[in-house]
């Protein structure tokens, strides 16, 4: 019987290649020469193979992981994003506590559903605070979108005329986190629209999320005062309902640092 050829044992370099290519297989954009600088640090620290293994996957993990967050960030359409060292957690100190807002950048309110409301005067920071905590959650791995009042509600009508409203409702109620902002930071609203349309508008929203996904709402407008800026007590008193069950409330007082920023001279 004759004996069969023996295979050749693949060279190194021919390895690194079958590796280069299995890895374009697998649709993992590892270059080159990360594997070649990885191979020479393996070497040079004794790695075994499954350091080795992990330093390789851990890399490109890494690398996936931040073109994640950075598409989450994207999509969720912060205005500005203060980092937690920029804000100024010493000017109202008695009444907004880093400690709380940290609690909340933990995403455990989203995970739990929970909505989140922030009431206060305009120019303690609630802007800022609820972009950051929202930033801290596309970290997570939640999906946020960042919306003022007026800009929801005028995508909403400019979706009754053309017949769509159902789309863009379904769009606003699948993240993870809907961040309203500026709720009565104005009257831009009612000058849009007919005061009971744009109730019934936001109460969609609302009720569609409802103990599915967790939706904050920052607001001036205390909650006595809905009716007054809604102009509809029915639908005031369902949107109020369905917000407020087992939401965090946080009503924040201060001084303005707006205010303050404005009244400082000018730097020389």
């Amino acid at each position: 019987m004759a004996k069969e050829p023996s295979r050749r044992t693949p060279s190194p370099a021919d390895l690194r290649d079958r590796i280069l290519d299995d890895f374009r297989v697998l649709n993992v954009p590892l270059k080159a020469e990360q594997l070649d600088a990885l191979l020479v640090r393996a070497e040079r620290e004794g790695l075994s193979h499954l350091q080795f293994l992990h330093l390789v996957l851990a890399e490109q993990a890494d690398q996936r992981r931040e073109r994640a967050i950075a598409r989450r960030v994207r999509e969720a359409r912060f205005r500005e994003v203060k980092s937690w060292n920029d804000f100024d957690w010493k000017f109202n100190a008695g009444t907004i506590k880093r400690a709380q807002m940290e609690e909340l950048a933990t995403g455990e309110f989203i995970r739990r559903r929970n909505n989140l409301i922030f009431v206060g005067q305009t120019g303690l920071g609630k802007s800022s605070l609820i972009q950051m905590i929202g930033h801290r959650a596309c970290v997570l791995g939640y999906r946020v979108r960042y919306i003022t009042s007026a800009e929801l509600l005028s995508d909403l009508n400019a979706s009754l005329a053309t017949q769509t409203l159902p789309v863009r409702i379904r769009y606003y109620a699948k993240f993870d986190l809907l961040v309203i902002d500026e709720f009565g930071f104005d009257y831009i609203e009612r000058m849009e629209m007919e005061p009971r349309q744009a109730a019934n508008l936001l109460y969609k929203i609302i009720d569609t999320r409802n103990q599915k996904h967790s939706t904050a709402l920052i607001t001036n407008v205390d909650f006595k005062s809905w009716e007054d800026y809604l102009g509809d007590p029915p639908v005031m008193l369902a949107s109020l309902d369905r917000l407020v069950h087992g939401a965090i409330v946080l009503k924040l007082q201060g001084k303005s640092y707006r205010a303050h920023q404005a009244n400082q001279p000018p730097q020389s």
